[in-house]
């Protein structure tokens, strides 16, 4: 027979029967060997007589709260992990659950995939950090390939792409939404090629007015036309031996795609009021957000200059596409703007990422790094909260699951769906009265003047955890 491998031990603190008895069935059925205790003191008596791996414990327990289950545990063992669970996100508490040693502080009522895996994370967290220094160099660059954060499938698809693009001359196409982060793709083929010495040079063709962009790009002679008082080398020629990057090149208008077209096919070009040719060697990199190929069939774009630049696209992934990237990306740049303003900022909440991850994020990696530094700049704790963001007015509307909404009797006349409309009443005061009594199904039941058995029922029926 195999041998039996050794399962982890979970101690669950909670003083709600029904709570207990779920987390305890729950977790044994994903491989765990659980303990449980219905009070802080019963928890802190079990601690003191073995070494659990996790405890994962409610805040509010009627005796001893469960800070003071976290302060038994670490001082019983400092490696055992803790996950503190909770219907109330106060800052207070999670402030000070974090800097007594907390793993997380997650929100009750929670998403039971979600709990189990942050409880796979937190089970392998020292694992994990004894094993950061053997990083192959291969995973390294995974999770940070050049100036990119990001270890989906997605993102892997483009590190392999940009190396075996980078040794080329040919033309790359990137696409993808703004805010995708398309020009750290441009300078990452820049930077693993054989131009990596040479300039790297972007050009924003949305950005420089249409009267100005020829002279931009290409230069112009003195005298060539009013204000032009010396002569003007242009970005092209200023990328010589190295690449140029045309950002939002489907900004150009149709006269300058065409002087483009030649620049392109040739590598070479004329300045503005010069007579002579000037040959460049460059890496040519174009970037849109938009659809070139409709550009095309709307006759805004020509097509010889699409098929021109568009020798291989690699098409950039919107962050609502890539949500595993989410939590790296945020902590990332967590790290980083907690660096810049000298502040000392670690972590950011489960109810935090919580909102993040509900969020669509239409300015994708943009707004993402926006946000946190926003955050990071406005947090007065070591943990961002979803106070700390700007996205927390999102939060009632998420957690709760229902928005507010108001009834107008008047739409009877045109016919409403009365089951919906009960359902969404009934499913709004099941929540509220759960967040009241910090997920306690019985003291709930007891502010509805139902049973607890009819409680667990509308739970079931309304989908609430």
């Amino acid at each position: 027979m195999p041998e039996k491998q050794n399962k982890a031990s979970i101690l669950v603190v909670d003083d709600e029967l029904s709570m207990r008895e779920f987390l305890e069935l729950m977790l044994m059925k994903a491989g765990y060997e659980v303990d449980c205790a219905e009070s802080g003191k019963e928890a802190v008596s079990k601690i003191g007589n073995r070494i659990y791996d996790l405890v994962l414990t409610d805040i509010r327990l009627g005796d001893l709260s469960g800070l003071d289950v976290l302060r038994a545990a670490k001082k019983r063992h400092s490696e055992t992990v803790v996950i503190l669970i909770s219907a109330y996100a106060t800052t207070e508490t999670a402030v000070e659950a974090m800097n007594d040693g907390a793993y997380d502080y997650v929100p009750k009522p929670f998403d039971n995939s979600e709990l189990k895996a942050t409880i796979a994370r937190a089970l392998s967290l020292r694992t994990t950090e004894r094993e950061k220094e053997d990083l192959t160099e291969e995973t390294k660059t995974h999770l940070h390939f050049g100036s990119m954060i990001g270890d989906s499938p997605a993102m892997r698809r483009i590190y392999t792409l940009i190396e075996q693009v980078a040794k080329a001359r040919t033309n790359v196409l990137i696409t993808g939404e703004s805010g995708t982060g398309k020009e750290l793709i441009a300078s990452s083929i820049h930077n693993l090629s054989d131009r990596k010495n040479k300039a790297f040079v972007t050009v924003n063709c949305g950005g420089i007015p249409e009267n100005l962009m020829e002279s931009e790009l290409f230069g112009h002679k003195k005298g060539s036309f009013t204000g032009a008082t010396h002569d003007k080398k242009g970005l092209f020629e200023e990328a010589h031996g190295g690449t140029i990057f045309l950002d939002e090149i489907g900004e150009l208008s149709m006269p300058l795609q065409v002087k483009l077209l030649r620049a392109v096919q040739q590598r070479s070009f004329k300045p503005v009021g010069d007579t002579k040719d000037i040959d460049v060697d460059i890496r040519i990199i174009s970037a849109t957000n938009k659809t070139l190929e409709e550009e095309v069939m709307a006759g805004r774009f020509r097509e010889d200059l699409f098929y021109r630049l568009n020798v291989i696209e690699i098409k950039v992934p919107a962050l609502r596409e890539r949500k595993s990237d989410l939590k790296l990306l945020a902590q990332f740049f967590l790290d980083k703007y907690s660096r810049e303003m000298g502040k000392d900022i670690t972590k950011i909440s489960s109810y935090a990422v919580e909102l993040l991850t509900k969020y669509d994020f239409p300015g994708n990696v943009r707004e993402l790094e926006n946000l946190i530094e926003r955050s990071v700049a406005l947090s007065t704790t070591n943990i961002i909260l979803p106070e700390s963001l700007s996205l927390s007015s999102f939060k009632r509307r998420w957690i709760e699951g229902v928005p507010n909404r108001r009834f107008n009797l008047q739409d009877v006349e045109h016919g409403v769906q009365l089951d919906d409309i009960m359902s969404s009443i009934e499913k709004a005061y099941v929540q509220k009265a759960l967040e009241f009594c910090g997920g306690r199904k019985g003291k709930a039941a007891k502010l509805l003047d139902i049973t607890f058995r009819s409680m667990r029922y509308r739970c079931d029926k309304l989908g609430i955890e």
